[in-house]
């Protein structure tokens, strides 16, 4: 999330738990901490709590419309509070939200249904949503009928890390709820979207976070409240001010939290019952590590980890120095498991129709994981932070999987175009997949890419700003710097925020512009980082150079009686931070990367009266939707100099004109306006492509579940582009030491019966391969088979009549005579024309002419197909092909096993006790072209007669936009080949005792519920 963190606004929701008997009082003053959960807070009287609903609304009588001063007060049941409040000053309170329902124009029609008739494209759908609604909430009725097709259930699951909730367990049973400092934007996007201003039923899935056990009494009895005394800093140069005796949560420090199970569940029930934010929380812990009786929480900071010492500082284009890899070893598998725990968690709750949100690099595995058990749910994905250039994502060992985690969702979002266009970018670059700007291809599906920029409350925030605590103290800001002006910074203490550049670039304004000098005062609040990328190292590091840089301009410039900076490296309260935005003359924003800074748009609503201009770097997330803000480059410190005094000595007509420009965009792009177009994109989406069947990525957690589980396993493996990758010369595409490696482990094991089914010759499969005699092999598409154990092979296709390869041979010389590069391959019961080698416009074209003229001539002559391959057309009789091969192995071995090497031998550890006959139990099936469809159709044929369906996992092989029969996908040969290390539980080279790669450590741990030894 973006610079939102160390405040956290006052929830207007939660002050519904105002006590029925407190004196609705104006002026009484509120003393207490907003940080208090409600149910420990007293009553609010001098804030309203309902939207569009002011004070006078509740002192009026019953049917009166005015109140004692005769001034016309809104309705309490009013259909439309801004009609009311029009003639306020303030925005109205009421969600100013474009809804699904307000963005088409014409004639209302006579029922929803007539709206749907002939809806085509995602934009049809939409205008249809709107037109049924104009003017009025939309019906989740009135969706369903504007798609009807989508079946929507009316559920919306939302899927985030952190809950809103700061969590704290007291040995008695009792739990504290308080609020979580930062993402205030997503957590009201979150309270909106379980309003009843939305017709949609919602749900927050989030991980409990790190719950703090804290000691019972903070301060002595005799210590004041309003002092920082026996409260500890967050480190030696940072020290949280306190609010009523509460220090800022800060992570547990003794490890090994029990938890009883009646405690997990007493806690369950308060989040589902919250009346602000339905959550269903998710326990993250070693499966060793929870039983019936409760949980032990070790080490909890572990499941951020990856997220936060890899992810992190990547995508804000921040590399750290390479390490050896142990430790990202055991971050990536906590990672996966803990993305793992979230999707069994969203499955347990999740219905057909529903839509799941997931939101953040924290879960960017989770889209795929959730698409791998549920192939046609309803998933988006929205990033808070930026997207880094492939250049910069290249660099991620594992950024192959990330990328293909995000693309399970239907719609990927993002807060700027930028990022939205690095991602389709890295998808083309790195995983070779079609893209261009609103979209990826994969796998015969559309996954759509959308720029969508949040906003914030700012109904909630203009409430806030205004209200009389937050008044007097900006009167006393304005009083303590009379004659001053006032700069305000307010960031955390990262190397993202560029803290120490807006401090050098106020140090150059001082210097060359001395005319200002002791007229203005830089007041900067940082606060301690929360992400867990090298926190104390990188911490300590960035406070020792600001304080450097403090105490260098405040030396230089400043005097006894003046300082021209005054740095508090402390938390703010929420009417502290409101009061010191609305008391400055300038807005001060240089952060050097990030997402979306909602201190920009926070300070624009505060500076309704007073027009103080806004400094915002162009890097920031905001940067793109504010553009009449100042946009600096935070690196060229003389401009900014510059910026600052432009903004200074700007006229006050041009500060008008800026600030109501961009006091329009942040109200009228709130938060709510957000989840909203968000929401309406994705139904659109959906709708335009409901007929779209996105193959999942390969789950190998449950491969290898149900390989352990299985006695009698057969694996059927194509050779070019599964076990080898394509190559120009096809003689070239040799199986790797690797390969070997893993074929002779799989095919040592005597339950297993290993495969090769190719259309290469018997010559070349016998020259590499034929030396591991425990191999089957099946030649020319199933023309010729070597069972395991044998050296002679079998001619399935001698008694057939070949009199037809003189016509192909003919038509193959002709083409290969003009096609300079190409060439044929003759086979024995198969002719095949290559043109790799050949000029890739000119073969493509002249493939597309050979292909209609064998189709006019010697396919309707012979009873021959013409097959496509990847740069190469290859003719073959009709009864020839991978599937008939592949049928008679599902018979042969359902009911024979002796072709296995060693079958003779029971397997004491099977399920089946010591029989070894009877049904296959788990069947793999890998191949990455046309030729291989034939072996997915034919087990999908099989699937529930020979062998169970959920045994068989036919995937296909490369990054290609095809439409498949295959279950599953892999993106490259080095996938099959880690997929065979992981059953056979081998390290990279194949030898045994070998660690296991990253990737296949996570798939193991995940099925073990603990990282292995």
């Amino acid at each position: 999330m973006a610079d939102n963190e160390p405040h956290r606004l006052v929830e207007a929701e939660a002050e519904t738990s105002r006590s029925p008997q407190a004196p609705l009082n104006d002026s009484e003053p509120q003393t207490e901490s907003p940080e208090l959960p409600p149910h420990e807070r007293s009553s609010v009287t001098h804030v309203p709590v309902t939207p569009g609903i002011q004070l006078s609304t509740y002192k009026a009588k019953s049917g009166s419309s005015e109140d004692s001063k005769g001034t016309p007060s809104p309705s309490y049941f009013v259909r439309d509070p801004a009609q009311q409040n029009k003639n306020r000053k303030s925005i109205s309170h009421a969600p100013q939200v474009e809804s699904l329902a307000q963005i088409g124009e014409g004639a209302k029609p006579s029922s929803p249904t007539d709206l749907v008739k002939g809806a085509m494209s995602h934009h049809e759908v939409l205008r249809r949503m709107s037109l049924s609604t104009t003017g009025r909430r939309e019906s989740i009725e009135e969706i369903r009928a504007a798609a009807p097709d989508l079946a929507l259930s009316g559920n919306i699951i939302s899927a985030t890390y952190t809950m809103s909730h700061h969590l704290k367990y007291h040995k008695g049973g009792e739990w504290e709820l308080g609020y979580r400092r930062g993402q205030s934007a997503l957590f009201d996007a979150f309270s909106y979207l379980s309003s009843d201003e939305t017709p949609w039923n919602h749900t927050v899935v989030a991980w409990t976070g790190e719950i703090e056990a804290p000691v019972e009494t903070l301060l002595p009895e005799k210590t004041s409240s309003d002092t920082t005394a026996n409260i500890p800093g967050l480190s030696h140069l940072s020290a949280p001010v306190p609010l009523n005796g509460e220090a800022p949560p800060t992570p547990p420090e003794v490890d090994g939290l029990w938890i009883p199970r009646e405690h997990q569940l007493q806690l369950e029930a308060q989040l589902a019952h919250d009346k602000r934010i339905k959550t269903v929380p998710v326990w993250l812990a070693d499966d060793n590590e929870f039983n019936d009786e409760g949980i032990t929480l070790n080490d909890q900071p572990r499941w951020r980890r990856y997220a936060e010492h890899e992810l992190y500082p990547l995508f804000h284009y921040k590399q750290h120095e390479p390490t050896d890899g142990r430790s990202e070893r055991v971050e990536w598998a906590d990672f996966y498991r803990a993305n793992m725990k979230f999707a069994n968690k969203i499955i347990e709750i999740y219905k057909p129709g529903d839509i799941v949100v997931i939101h953040d690099y924290y879960l960017l595995l989770l889209p795929s994981m959730l698409r791998q058990r549920v192939p046609n749910m309803y998933i988006s994905f929205f990033l808070h932070c930026p997207f880094p250039s492939s250049e910069f994502l290249r660099c991620l060992p594992r950024r192959k999987e990330v990328l293909e985690g995000m693309l399970g969702a239907n719609l990927v979002g993002f807060q700027s175009y930028s990022y939205s266009r690095h991602f389709a970018s890295c998808c083309t670059r790195i995983l070779d997949f079609p893209s261009d700007t609103i979209g990826v291809d994969a796998y015969g599906a559309r996954v759509e890419v959308g720029v969508f920029p949040i906003g914030i409350n700012a109904a909630k925030v203009e409430q806030l700003a205004w209200s009389k605590e937050v008044s007097d103290m900006y009167a006393g800001l304005k009083k303590l710097y009379k004659g001053k002006k006032i700069i305000v910074g307010r960031d955390r203490l990262d190397s993202v925020r560029g803290v120490a550049q807006k401090l050098m670039a106020f140090e150059r304004f001082l210097e060359l512009y001395p005319e200002w000098r002791e007229k203005v005062v830089l007041i900067q609040v940082t606060s301690p980082t929360a992400i867990g990328e090298d926190k104390e190292d990188t911490e300590n590091k960035m406070a020792s150079r600001v304080n450097e840089l403090v105490m260098q301009i405040n030396g230089t410039y400043g005097n006894l009686e003046f300082s021209p900076v005054q740095h508090y490296p402390q938390y703010l309260s929420p009417e502290e931070y409101f009061a010191l935005m609305r008391a400055a003359d300038i807005g001060l924003i240089t952060s050097v990367r990030d997402g979306m800074n909602t201190t920009s748009l926070e300070y624009v609503v505060c500076q309704r009266d007073t027009h103080g201009p806004l400094i915002l770097s162009e890097f920031s997330g905001t940067a793109g939707s504010l553009r009449d803000a100042i946009h600096i480059n935070p690196w060229d410190l003389t401009d900014v100099a510059k910026q600052i005094e432009n903004a200074l000595t700007m006229s006050a007509e041009k500060r008008l004109s800026m600030q109501s420009n961009l006091y329009h965009h942040v109200t009228a792009h709130n938060v709510q306006s957000w989840i909203a177009r968000f929401l309406r994109k994705l139904v659109g989406t959906l709708a335009s492509n409901k007929t779209d069947n996105l193959t999942p990525l390969l789950d190998r957690t449950l491969m290898l579940k149900q390989y352990r589980e299985a006695s009698r396993r057969l694996f059927m493996y194509d050779y070019d582009g599964t076990l080898t990758p394509i190559v120009r010369d096809p003689q070239a595409a040799i199986p790797s030491e690797r390969v070997i490696q893993h074929l002779k482990s799989l095919a040592a094991d005597h339950r297993n019966a290993v495969w090769i089914i190719s259309g290469r010759d018997q010559e070349f499969l016998q020259q590499h391969l034929g030396h591991i005699s425990e191999l089957g092999f099946s030649a020319e598409h199933g023309s010729f088979i070597r069972h395991p154990g044998q050296t002679t092979w079998e001619n399935l296709a001698e008694k057939f009549d070949m009199s037809w390869q003189a016509d192909v041979m003919d038509l193959f010389q002709k083409y290969t005579d003009r096609v300079p590069g190409s060439f044929i391959e003759r086979k024995r019961c198969a002719l095949t024309w290559h043109y790799r080698q050949a000029d890739p416009e000119q073969g493509l074209h002249a493939s597309y002419e050979l292909h209609k003229e064998l189709e006019a001539t010697v396919a309707k002559k012979w009873d021959v197909e013409v097959m496509k391959g990847k740069a190469n057309l290859e003719v073959r009789p009709t009864f020839i092909n991978k599937g008939e091969i592949t049928k008679r192995l599902v018979n042969n071995y359902s009911s024979d096993i002796a072709h296995v090497s060693g079958s003779a031998t029971p397997d004491p550890h099977s399920k089946n006790g010591n029989d070894v006959r009877g049904n296959l139990e788990f069947v793999l099936c890998m191949g990455d072209d046309f030729t291989d469809e034939d072996m997915f159709r034919a087990l999908n044929g099989m699937s529930g007669s020979h062998v169970d369906a959920d045994h068989i996992f036919t995937v296909t092989v490369g990054a290609s936009t095809k439409v498949t029969l295959a279950k599953w996908h892999v993106l490259e040969p080095k996938d099959v080949i880690e997929s065979m290390a992981l059953l056979a539980n081998v390290g990279n080279s194949g030898e045994a005792g070998e660690q296991l790669s990253q990737v296949n450590l996570a798939a193991v741990a995940s099925l073990e519920g603990r990282v292995p030894e």
